[in-house]
């Protein structure tokens, strides 16, 4: 799941994964290096980045698996032949 981050320009990343160990967000905006997550008082793992406007590929990498966001419909074909969670950014 996506939303608006609490500061300005932020995105708040989202993903329910129950009995999960690690919970990582990687994307074009980290140049696909996973960042870690950190797990709330209601279970979900949340990380809030800074994203400037335009199109951003994401995922999530649950415990060593690639997962697309279950929550956001939109998504991009990879170069490795699956797909990406994209969102899109106005300015």
């Amino acid at each position: 799941m996506i939303s608006k981050g609490k500061k300005k320009g932020a995105i708040r990343f989202a993903i329910q994964a129950n009995g999960a160990k690690k919970v990582e967000v990687a994307g074009s905006f980290s140049g696909w290096k996973p960042v870690a997550m950190r797990k709330n008082a209601i279970g979900e793992f949340v990380k809030n980045e800074p994203l400037g406007p335009g199109t951003h590929e994401y995922k999530f990498l649950v415990d060593g698996q690639w997962v697309t966001d279950p929550d956001h419909g939109e998504y991009a074909m990879n170069p490795y032949g699956t797909m990406n969670s994209v969102v899109r950014l106005e300015e």
